[in-house]
């Protein structure tokens, strides 16, 4: 058993001052400072600022070919050879033509080789952001608004027409999304998506994976049904498609089932043997090829009328500015992909970091972020953030740095430009079973319901709102509402704090709640607080119910007591005042009375009457003893030394009762600050009420454990004054108790207690004898100062 043994002497926040030497100076620089440091001129600081805002100019000048070029090209291949069939698959998901899901994988990829701090995510198209883009081009661009025939009134759709509108679409909400983004980083408000918690995060993106699901049914069964906007529009889908599946095209069924059978197979095995495999087989690749070539030699396009992906054109487009006059109406949905993007790319980058010991500017990921969609909306690129599928192949397949991404987007560029016309076949069955087989990883986030469920019930209760939420009222909708409800159990938590009495652990200075420890012991006549949480505005007023309750002092009863009684002793005070006055004013009549000699005294009348024991009674007045028809009332008769003892007896006893009363009543209480971070105006007031209402009734109040950012708002406040002096504020509670045992009388004595118990190795925490020896107690009458404290590890 491990021992430390400590003596100092009791502080309270004066003497710590003095002790400790406080600096009380500004920490900072002023704000003058800092403007002539943010417009000092020179090379080595305009060098930091280039190689802050363009972090490619410090770390490329650095690579390591030797250790890290290999890597980085293994890596870089792989991901490519992923980014093919993804891009092209997640374009369906953001109703676009596959090719500019290729445009997406490229653009967007080389700008963040040049902004981007992170060293293993895979930036490009994503499932979640696909299906918000998506929403947003199909809620503005629908069918109904593009009819092949107005004068005939055929019914057909001008499919060229609404997918060249959609395109428009989404390059404006990118454009918007990166404004976002990059604003939020350049005032350096990377933070809020610490208010996206992971019970969040991964409650929406696990219902964004059933609306993907949802979305690319229409093509495994070869359906057409209704598109739906708004709230229940997944219901309705669902429900549309189930009464379609009469209709389900049986070629189109089997393509997709035996791509999925041999997907799911193999990325099985994938996952089995990956230690042993140099690099996981790029089945979805294998499968894109194999689809493509037997489409376009069996025929099936022309025999079974299966829906491909078209016309692929090869080459380049030139880049044009995207439509700001749809900005008005995407605003609402781009702040949440700008948001819901970063907190994927951020929560990625930053898993990453940890396991391989490099940092991740979480600001300059923002810039990185918004400068990627913003460039890659004028080249018509939609939004991008990290996949977690890519981001994995890339560091698993030795990818070090940001190179393998720009070997990748080469790579994917070559493929735009001369591969690309070669995948014109491929079914769009093919691609929807692609996109079913990453969403295993999104569904397997269902598990966190029974794990949430032993672990923390509001978690659950945030996952599972933010689910329902975004599966009922839609993507937009989904994210606002469980933003919010996530920010509700924050101030739920902070407003229902838990409050406890503390006891001393016997032996030593720990205060311990005594609900949950049996050897916490309550310090009679001293009560000690503390709540869970810092007392600000929306907790304060529970706080002190909190205070009244667990103290069982309640102090308006209290405080309306004394006001009868005071009341009551003025009433009093005012009759014997009149009382007083009207004796004097006959005293002053019989003075007067007998100044003028109106009357004369017999010598019988002026003998003085004598008691039983021949003394006479008074200075001549009558005796409460006089005879009465010449007899002595003997009930005026008692014997004087028995009254005395009998008085003695009776007073000491009650002295003693109600001294021993005194003793178990509280007249301390002390105030553990140590969880409270910060005060307001209000939790100010709040104490100051206390001290003041407490002190109305004669107790004491004692506060402990303040950090120095606290004490430093309470001065700011002009907390401290005479009234509450700053020698109430102590560092420790321990500190507290001793200075109270010390210098607290009761009526009559002095509080005999034990100070602190020492803990010796011959002596147990319960402060019991050991043989042979006698416990040391420490009274109050010890000089205050130095004074030991031994705990026992």
């Amino acid at each position: 058993m491990e021992e430390y043994f400590v003596q100092r002497e009791v502080f309270d926040e004066v003497r710590l001052d003095e002790v400790a030497q406080r600096d009380i100076s500004s920490t900072g620089p002023t704000v003058g400072e800092k403007i002539k440091e943010f417009t000092r001129c020179s090379v080595p600081r305009l060098k930091q600022i280039l190689q802050r805002w363009i972090p490619v100019l410090d770390w490329l000048p650095k690579y390591s070919i030797r250790e890290n070029a290999i890597g980085d090209l293994v890596s870089g291949c792989s991901v490519a050879i992923m980014h093919l069939p993804q891009g092209m698959a997640y374009a369906l998901l953001a109703s676009l033509r596959p090719v500019y899901g290729l445009y997406t994988s490229l653009f967007p990829v080389l700008v963040y080789f040049i902004f981007g701090t992170s060293r293993h995510i895979s930036i490009g198209t994503f499932a979640v952001i696909s299906i918000m883009v998506g929403s947003v081009t199909e809620r503005l661009g629908p069918d109904s608004d593009f009819p092949l025939d107005q004068s005939n009134n055929t019914g057909g759709v001008d499919v060229d027409a609404r997918d060249a509108f959609r395109v428009t679409i989404a390059c404006s909400l990118t454009l918007l999304v990166g404004i976002f983004q990059i604003l939020l980083g350049v005032v350096r408000f990377g933070f809020v998506v610490n208010y996206l918690s992971e019970p969040l995060v991964r409650g929406y993106t696990t219902a964004s994976a059933c609306h993907v699901f949802v979305s690319q049914l229409k093509y495994i069964f070869g359906v057409s049904p209704s598109r739906y906007n708004g709230p229940l529009s997944l219901i309705y889908t669902v429900v549309d498609i189930c009464s379609l599946l009469p209709q389900t095209k049986i070629p189109e069924l089997v393509v997709s089932l035996v791509a999925l059978v041999v997907l799911v197979v193999v990325k099985e095995v994938n996952g089995c043997y990956a230690k042993k495999l140099p690099l996981p087989i790029p089945i979805e690749l294998i499968v894109v090829i194999v689809a493509t070539i037997v489409t376009h030699f069996a025929g099936l396009t022309a025999l079974y009328h299966i829906d491909v992906v078209g016309e692929i054109p090869s080459g380049l487009k030139a880049p044009r500015a995207p439509d700001v006059g749809l900005f008005s109406q995407v605003i609402g949905d781009a702040f949440a992909v700008a948001i819901v993007g970063y907190a994927i790319n951020i929560s990625l980058g930053k898993t990453f970091a940890l396991k391989h010991g490099y940092k991740v500017d979480s600001n300059q990921e923002l810039v990185a972020l918004g400068l990627s969609n913003s460039i890659g909306a004028c080249f018509q690129c939609y939004s991008v953030t990290s996949s977690l599928s890519r981001s994995l192949v890339q560091e698993s397949t030795g990818g070090k740095t940001q190179v393998a991404g720009f070997i990748s987007s080469i790579l994917v560029l070559i493929i735009v430009l001369k591969i690309g016309a070669l995948f014109e076949d491929l079914p769009k069955a093919v691609l929807s079973t692609i996109v079913f087989v990453n969403l295993k990883g999104m569904f397997k986030q269902f598990t966190d319901v029974p794990q949430l469920w032993r672990s923390n019930k509001v978690d659950l209760l945030v996952w599972l709102i933010t689910f329902v939420s975004t599966i009922l009222l839609n993507l937009d909708l989904g994210l606002a509402v469980s933003i919010m409800f996530s920010i509700l159990t924050v101030i739920f938590r902070t407003q229902l704090p838990r409050y406890s009495v503390l006891g001393q652990v016997p032996g030593t200075d720990l205060y311990l709640e005594t609900e949950t420890y049996k050897q916490a012991k309550e310090i009679p006549g001293i009560k000690i607080f503390r709540s869970s949480a810092t007392i600000y505005y929306t907790n304060a007023e529970m706080y002190l119910d909190a205070l009244e309750e667990k103290s069982g002092i309640e102090i308006g009863k209290l405080l309306m007591k004394k006001q009868k009684e005071g009341a009551k002793l003025k009433r009093q005070q005012e009759k014997e005042k009149k009382k007083a006055k009207k004796d004097a004013k006959k005293q002053k009549r019989h003075a007067n009375y007998q100044a003028t000699g109106s009357f004369t005294l017999t010598e019988s009348q002026s003998k003085v009457p004598t008691g039983l024991n021949g003394h006479s009674h008074g200075n001549g007045a009558p005796s409460l003893m006089a005879e009465t028809n010449g007899k002595v009332n003997w009930a005026y008769q008692h014997d004087a030394a028995t009254l005395d003892t009998e008085s003695d007896t009776d007073t000491r006893q009650i002295e003693d009762e109600v001294s021993a009363d005194e003793e178990q009543k509280t007249h301390s209480i002390i105030l553990d600050l140590s969880t409270t971070s910060f005060v307001d105006t209000v939790t100010v007031k709040t104490l100051k009420n206390i001290f003041r209402d407490f002190g109305e009734i004669d107790v004491d109040i004692y506060l402990a454990g303040c950090q120095a950012c606290v004490i430093e708002q309470f001065e700011k406040a002009n907390f401290f004054t005479s009234s509450i002096p700053k020698k109430r504020l102590f560092v420790t509670v321990h500190d507290a108790v001793l200075h109270i045992q010390r210098t607290i009388y009761l009526p009559g004595r002095k509080i005999r207690a034990a100070a602190t118990t020492l803990v010796t190795p011959q002596t147990g925490l319960d402060g019991t004898k050991a043989a042979g020896q006698e416990k040391d107690e420490v009274e109050s009458e010890v000089k205050l100062g130095m004074h030991p404290i031994n705990i026992v590890g």
